[in-house]
């Protein structure tokens, strides 16, 4: 009994033990739970407080914005009496001006009148397809027409009816019969740029914020702007679109005031696919975009393009959020990277990836310098280590070129690169001789010594005679192949031989071919001279 009374003691000791570790692992567990679910709460309140803080400050700015909105509304509304005013003025001046100069404005331009005469005179005559075709033809005096086509625009009685007569041919579609050149969206782009001071309101503290666009003409213009959005969509939307017809959308939409709210996704998606040309920002924000900038920003930071998200910053006025020179720096950290890769993956046998990968840099340094001296960053970022780069890269670049100028020149003037002269001090053969199909004539002053060609229509002769030959199947002429050799043996004996004449001057070329090798007058097929050609076999390869 007492035995068993032991063994029941025991057990009940090594079940309270057990429990006891259940329990210690119960909590345990509990208090990892706990830990994790605090973890869980702290970060959602910090989520929270973010959150929170973002919204004030997007309340802040969105007051701030809505005050100067209000403001710029009222000013409007008192500006608006003094405007029209000022338009009515400028109208009749130009009818004044019109009226007084019947045989000067009114009269097409000479030739010889300058830019800025020939464009007043258009613009004041209406003659929008002479104005295109003039802006046309002097597109290497792009910076001329710049200057001189606000003012000259200014002349017109409606210039945004004069500016959209001009493009019609080819904005939104191209209508013209024959696209030459095929290319001309630059040129509407340069117009629209040129129409905003035109259209812009005559009062100073406006400006192009009112636009002078009337009724009509804005609701042309939205009807243009639908119609280059179908004709996107039909291509593969915008992505697919060239980068100057997408840039001639925007600026259409930016000059005469025509932004949807709608299609601010649309905006967006033709400003990030071509942030590198020079007016995206300044176009994304006139289109409607201000408040995505920042995000517009960071998603070019994300694709690698951080040059052109320097420019989006200064522009939208983000440059303490997103400072320039680490991300200068980035780009040109990246920039090296690409052109190590292109140097490494790329095949070298004729050092075109070294110099695709020169280039690339060089690019890249311009484009890292351009942007300080645009943006007065020289005390952030000095220029000279940027310079001293750029002349090394350049130096290694004409270095590089002098070698391979100085290589290619001496591997071309060694006696491989040319045809090999017989060994015999025969003719040199026509260049790629088997290929002839026409009659071939080759001259020579010496002739060739003891190698003699026998027809195969002869009869075989005798074995007696010292004059052996290996004979070709068919001549080099008929082929564009090196025939093969046959080692068969024909002889000439030694009369035979002097009574064809061999070994005598040449008071003619040795051989000539008649017109399909039909002139078979003298015993020799296809030669009239007593002779048929021998070359080496190098000669038809």
């Amino acid at each position: 009994m007492a035995s068993t009374a032991a063994v029941t003691e025991g057990d009940a000791v090594s079940a309270g033990f057990a429990e006891l570790e259940r329990q210690q692992q119960l909590l345990a567990r509990c208090t990892r739970l706990y830990k994790q679910l605090e973890e869980h709460f702290s970060s959602l309140e910090r989520g929270l407080a973010a959150r929170s803080e973002s919204l004030r400050h997007k309340r802040r700015a969105a007051e701030v914005s809505a005050s100067r909105g209000f403001d710029a509304l009222r000013r409007r509304e008192l500006s608006i009496d003094g405007s029209v005013s000022r338009a009515l003025d400028h109208l009749d001046e130009l009818a004044a001006s019109a009226g007084g100069g019947a045989g000067g404005a009114g009269s097409p331009p000479s030739e010889a009148a300058g830019v800025a005469e020939s464009l007043r005179a258009l613009c004041a005559r209406m003659d929008s397809a002479a104005f295109f075709g003039f802006v046309v033809a002097r597109r290497k005096e792009v910076d001329a027409l710049r200057a001189e086509m606000p003012p000259a625009l200014k002349c017109c009685v409606d210039p945004a009816k004069f500016v959209m007569d001009a493009v019609a041919d080819v904005f939104p579609v191209d209508r013209r019969e024959v696209k030459n050149p095929t290319d001309l969206a630059w040129a509407c782009v340069l117009i629209l740029e040129a129409a905003v001071p035109a259209l812009a309101d005559p009062d100073p503290e406006i400006g192009v914020a009112r636009p002078l666009v009337p009724r009509a003409a804005r609701e042309r213009a939205r009807e243009m702007a639908r119609e280059w959005k179908e004709a996107a969509e039909q291509k593969g939307g915008v992505e697919w679109t060239k980068p100057p017809d997408a840039h001639a959308f925007l600026q259409h939409v930016a000059t005469f005031a025509v932004a949807e709210r709608e299609d601010r996704a649309l905006y967006r998606r033709i400003v990030v696919s071509f942030s590198w040309r020079r007016q995206m920002p300044r176009l994304a924000l006139t289109v409607g975009l201000e408040e995505e900038m920042a995000d517009i920003i960071e998603q070019l930071i994300a694709k690698g393009q951080q040059l052109d998200a320097v420019n989006f910053a200064y522009e939208a006025g983000l440059q303490e959020k997103f400072p320039p020179v680490p991300l200068l720096k980035s780009y040109m950290e990246d920039s090296k990277k690409t052109s190590s890769t292109i140097s490494d993956n790329s095949s070298t046998i004729s050092g075109q990836s070294g110099s695709n990968a020169n280039k690339k840099e060089q690019s890249a340094l311009r484009a890292v310098i351009k942007c300080i001296e645009d943006h007065k960053l020289e005390a952030e970022f000095p220029l000279e280590d940027l310079q001293k780069q750029l002349e090394e890269l350049e130096r290694a670049k004409t270095e590089k070129k002098k070698t391979t100028s100085s290589a290619s020149s001496g591997g071309s003037s060694g006696p491989a690169t040319k045809r090999i002269r017989a060994s015999n001090g025969g003719p040199m053969p026509p260049a790629k001789a088997g290929r002839l199909t026409s009659n071939a004539c080759v001259s020579f002053s010496t002739p060739a010594a003891t190698t003699f060609v026998h027809s195969p229509s002869h009869t075989s002769y005798t074995t007696a005679s010292p004059y052996h030959y290996d004979r070709l199947v068919g001549h080099g002429l008929y082929c564009n192949q090196s025939p093969p050799v046959i080692r068969e043996p024909y002889a000439y004996s030694a009369k035979e031989v002097a009574n064809v004449g061999l070994g005598l001057p040449y008071s003619s070329p040795p051989m000539s071919y008649p017109p399909a090798y039909g002139g078979y007058n003298n015993g020799l097929g296809a030669y009239n001279n007593g002779i048929a050609p021998a070359f080496p076999q190098a000669y038809y390869r």
